[in-house]
């Protein structure tokens, strides 16, 4: 098993990253050349419609993660400079304290359909009345999903109502998709159970379609953060207080849960899951209460440490989709070693919850724009041809002065 403790790796050039990670065992050949190869045109043109060309990030790995027992490498995919070394900083003042667990992420998709010109109520009770058998319509034996151990597992239906008062009727069929994301699947059910409420109930249905909010497939972290490595005690209470104050302020929680995605983000594009499905579903979910707040919780532990907790809706999938077909995504999860989307799940969570902490800890200390200006100046030493044995130098002497620019 590759260790995620890669102390310096940061340091290394490109090519020596690559040789330390082939040394750990956690790139082979083909990995390896998916990684470093630009994807051809003819397989990305079959992802996308009126493909011309290609749109390329770095693809980076993030060190010091434990989860729930075991080390990962993290693949992450961002163009924010400072996320993969804050995403590694916080996993380091967690490695101390055992790393993260997580639990939760069972694959569990909701597939809506929407009743209309009908009374709700006689109609939710029409069809409460008879789910069992709503349920044993929709079983089909020959199903490729049924035949892994997936399909239709549970039916629920809300009444709601309109601005102007109308009512109508939301059923929700939940369905266990094993290691997908599941979108394709359970908008085939909504398509397919739609039909059987119209003839029980008279209703019309008017949408067919999954949610993206998957309050099923919840995954819970949390993690205990060494003080010391954070800074101290004083630090420790201020992130609390930070996180208290996202709590209370909807546009500190906006900036807040950004920390959080992000780390999820970066590991959701890494691997080919939808990035917009995962951000939609955890800014739902950060305002069921009726306010938009943080999605972390945090304490300081008896011994002063710090504990935090974070809980969102992930729909990440294994297989399907662009995680199965893209080289580079299917690269990235072979390099976690994972074989489910539930581990999936706890890892991005993961990740998220240490993004966060490391933002929080930045933000509270010596300011978020400390660790910015200088990746941003190591940037700009890049950009002017700074020989790359002098551009850390270069970057260094620009933030001392103060005269973080091209020019300087």
């Amino acid at each position: 098993m590759p260790t995620s403790r890669l102390p310096g790796f940061y340091k290394l050039s490109l090519d020596e990253r690559i040789q330390r990670l082939q040394a750990e065992g956690a790139l082979d050949d083909a990995r390896t050349k998916a990684l470093l190869n630009s994807v051809p045109l003819s397989e990305l043109d079959d992802l996308s419609e009126n493909v011309v060309g290609r749109f390329e990030l770095p693809l980076s790995v993030a060190t010091n993660f434990v989860v729930n027992g075991r080390e990962i490498l993290v693949p992450m995919t961002t163009e924010e400079s400072s996320v993969v070394a804050a995403a590694s900083h916080g996993a380091k003042a967690a490695l101390a304290k055992g790393g993260f667990h997580a639990t939760g992420g069972e694959p569990r998709m909701i597939a809506q359909v929407h009743l209309v010109d009908v009374d709700a109520y006689q109609a939710h009770a029409q069809i409460l009345a008879v789910r069992e058998e709503i349920l044993e319509a929709l079983i089909d034996p020959e199903d490729s999903m049924q035949k892994r151990g997936g399909g239709p597992l549970g039916l629920e239906a809300y009444i709601h109502h309109m601005e102007d008062g109308t009512e109508f009727l939301t059923v929700h069929l939940i369905a266990d998709v094993r290691d997908a994301m599941g979108a394709n699947y359970v908008n085939t059910l909504a398509e397919e159970l739609a039909p059987h409420l119209a003839e029980i109930t008279g209703a019309r249905p008017v949408l067919r379609i999954l949610s993206n909010l998957a309050t099923k497939r919840l995954t819970r972290v949390e993690a205990t953060f060494d003080a010391g490595t954070l800074g101290g005690e004083q630090v420790v209470e201020d992130i609390v207080l930070a996180n208290r104050i996202a709590t209370a302020d909807a546009h500190r929680a906006c900036t807040h849960n950004k920390g959080v995605l992000n780390g999820i983000t970066a590991v959701t594009l890494a691997t080919g899951n939808d990035t917009r499905a995962v951000e939609a579903a955890c800014h739902a979910y950060a305002v069921r209460t009726g306010q938009y707040r943080a999605l972390t919780r945090y304490e300081v532990t008896e011994t002063g440490d710090l504990h935090g907790v974070l809980e969102v809706p992930l729909a990440l999938g294994m297989v399907g989709g662009a995680t199965r077909v893209h080289p580079q995504a299917r690269a990235a999860v072979g390099l976690m070693e994972v074989t489910t989307s539930q581990e999936l799940c706890h890892v991005a969570a993961s990740v998220g919850l240490a993004q966060n902490v490391a933002a929080l800890r930045a933000l509270v200390a010596e300011g978020i724009q400390a660790g910015h200006m200088s990746l941003h100046a190591v940037n700009l030493a890049r950009q002017a041809g700074v020989p790359a044995g002098l551009v850390d130098e270069v970057a260094e002497r620009m933030v001392d002065e103060g005269t973080v620019s091209q020019s300087a």
